[in-house]
């Protein structure tokens, strides 16, 4: 029971975007696909722990939620208004064969959700709800807002499709470009969460952060002459070359500065470095590609102490113009801390004790400058108040390490 249990786990987590993005793309209906989607979790769980996990585990719920679906339409008594919003071609059982067909009705989906007629603050946060299956407080984590208000805006936008009749689906060629930047704005978070997730035990969803790069690479073919698309791409891939560096052989946390940069992916790098030098030839210097040229600039350095903070200092204050936010802020006092000191980026840090009150990465980054300063009894109040606040498993263990050395320098007896 316990196999099967973890299985479905395994496949809500990994297949979730894929099963549901089938789902709308057959029904046209994403309240429809969700519910008929937590209908077959709910078979699912019945139903596996008795008879075995399906070879085939994901097509057996796309097929399992449309016999549902199709049920819940019968049940309303408007079958046959509801029918000739079906895709033929689409209706035909999974059992037996897989969902590569299927693959691109993941970016069909993050189109549909990022429709103009939806407001802005909508869009991504409604796509990460529906494609990843990312949990409201996970997403309100990204947004630096409350869970309840997080909760209501995702509400109004699904109300939104429904009372506007939004059509669900690939805009036409024209119609792209005014919804490229919703989208990598989705791939972008959706990478964020793999890479540190809110919850969970582990420091990183490797599932997630793929999803996240395969939905870029295909952004590229689809807009290759998007500087941004490019320097998304880039800026995951570079980043996600580190993720095996992240934790030790014991599994727990390392440090940026203590990570054996011999476990970096040189096949990642090399991809990533691909890209951006593509985005540095196409028109415009966005967020993306700065974040892409920062997170080159660590690629580059051998050791710790060859980072060049100065060109780093100076992309965060460029990023920070065009894209203003007090996680940028955060960044870039990190930044001139390493540069001139640690007194001199808590300085700036103390700027941001309101608007960073709830993100925890706020706090780390305090705790761990004032230790660099000698300021052990305040580092250690500070990673209290990040203990305070959701992480993963291994983020709080790391941190209550750092917890306990803070406060034996403090009180070294």
């Amino acid at each position: 029971m316990i196999d099967a249990v973890l299985a479905l786990d395994d496949v809500f987590r990994r297949e979730h975007g894929l099963v549901l993005a089938s789902l709308v793309g057959t029904f046209r209906d994403l309240d429809l696909a969700e519910d008929s989607l937590a209908d077959a979790i709910a078979v699912a769980a019945e139903t596996w722990p008795q008879g075995g996990v399906p070879d085939n585990p994901a097509a057996w719920l796309i097929t399992v939620a449309r016999r549902k679906a199709i049920d819940r339409i019968r049940r309303a008594r408007s079958l046959e208004e509801r029918l000739p919003l079906l895709v033929p071609a689409q209706m035909e059982e999974l059992e037996s064969v897989g969902t590569d067909l299927i693959e691109d009705e993941r970016l069909r989906l993050i189109f549909a959700c990022c429709h103009p007629a939806l407001s802005l603050e909508s869009r991504v946060p409604l796509t990460l709800k529906s494609l990843c299956g990312l949990s409201t407080a996970e997403i309100a984590r990204a947004f630096l807002t409350s869970e309840s208000a997080m909760f209501q805006r995702i509400t109004r936008a699904k109300s939104k499709i429904r009372l506007a009749r939004i059509p669900l689906e690939m805009p036409s060629q024209e119609d792209i470009p005014d919804r490229v930047d919703g989208v990598i704005a989705v791939i972008y978070l959706i990478f964020n969460e793999g890479y540190q997730p809110l919850r969970g035990e582990a420091l990183s969803r490797p599932d997630l952060c793929r999803e996240a790069i395969q939905l870029a690479e295909m952004m590229c073919r689809l807009v290759p002459d998007a500087s941004e698309v490019m320097g998304l791409a880039a800026l995951c891939w570079l980043t996600d070359a580190r993720r095996e560096a992240r934790v030790d052989p014991d599994g727990r946390m390392v440090l940026l500065e203590d990570q054996d940069r011999g476990r970096w992916d040189p096949r990642a790098i090399a991809r990533g470095v691909e890209h951006l030098d593509r985005a540095r030839h196409l028109a415009g210097m966005g967020p993306y590609l700065l974040q892409a040229e920062i997170a080159a600039t660590h690629a580059r350095a051998q050791t710790w102490s060859d980072t060049d903070w100065g060109l780093i200092i100076s992309l965060y204050e460029k990023l920070l113009k065009i894209k203003p936010s007090p996680v940028v802020a955060l960044n870039l006092a990190a930044a001139v801390a390493m540069a001139e000191g640690p007194q001199v980026g808590l300085d700036l840090m103390a700027e941001l004790e309101v608007a960073l009150e709830g993100y925890q990465p706020f706090h780390v980054a305090r705790a761990e400058l004032a230790l660099r300063a000698g300021l052990y009894q305040v580092a250690a109040g500070w990673f209290e108040q990040a203990l305070g606040l959701p992480g993963n498993d291994v983020e709080r263990e790391h941190l209550t390490r750092r917890l306990v050395r803070s406060r034996g320098l403090a009180d070294p007896k």
